[in-house]
């Protein structure tokens, strides 16, 4: 067996790996429309999928990443209602020294400091138990008014396979690098491998 074969087997088995995986990655993407070749429609996978990944990805997002059931329960937590209960608190003290006597001359004149306070912590005592009902109300509209799962796929259906293959390639620089060395290397070893059977066949 000639010397420059065992060489250019291997190199040329490594170059055809490489090769193979930058069409992989390439053809990702490419082409974006439907080419014929050879009476075969040819087009990238994203551009030919992208409404049913975009149906896929919407239901992913509605179900799994955004649940209106566990934004309810954070927001409707008693921890967190305490945490808006200072911030209501403000507001009602303002009403009652201020706005109340405003509004009605009289009852300013009527009450004191003490009915004040007493009225204030009943106004903040029924608060506390209402801003849960309030806060599931509204997330209950708010989850019918938005359909996240329609929002997210008509987002990504309009999606530019151009925009999406330059992150890809700007995010995966160095792991498709990689990728592009790991075939290279298994088609060089393949090529060696290839270079031993042909010698112990000789």
């Amino acid at each position: 067996m000639n010397w420059w074969l065992m060489i250019i087997i291997p190199v040329t088995s490594a170059f055809i790996g490489w090769v193979t995986n930058r069409l992989a990655v390439i053809m990702l993407f490419r082409p974006q429309q439907p080419v014929r070749v050879f009476g075969i429609t040819i087009q990238g996978i994203f551009p030919k999928r992208q409404p049913q990944f975009a149906q896929q990805i919407g239901a992913l997002v509605s179900k799994e990443l955004v649940s209106f059931n566990k934004i309810e329960s954070k927001l409707t937590n008693e921890e967190n209602i305490k945490k808006i209960m200072p911030v209501a608190e403000v507001h009602v003290d303002d009403f009652l020294r201020n706005k109340l006597k405003e509004a009605f001359p009289m009852i300013g004149m009527l009450i004191g400091e003490k009915t004040i306070e007493t009225l204030k912590g009943i106004f903040m005592k029924e608060l506390e138990t209402i801003f849960p009902v309030i806060i599931k109300g509204y997330v209950q509209n708010l989850q019918q008014d938005l359909d996240l799962e329609q929002m997210a796929a008509s987002k990504i259906a309009k999606l530019s396979s151009n925009k999406l293959e330059t992150a890809m390639y700007s995010s995966l620089k160095k792991e498709l690098r990689a990728a592009g060395f790991f075939f290279g290397l298994i088609g060089f070893l393949i090529g060696l491998i290839q270079v031993g059977i042909v010698y112990l066949l000789q």
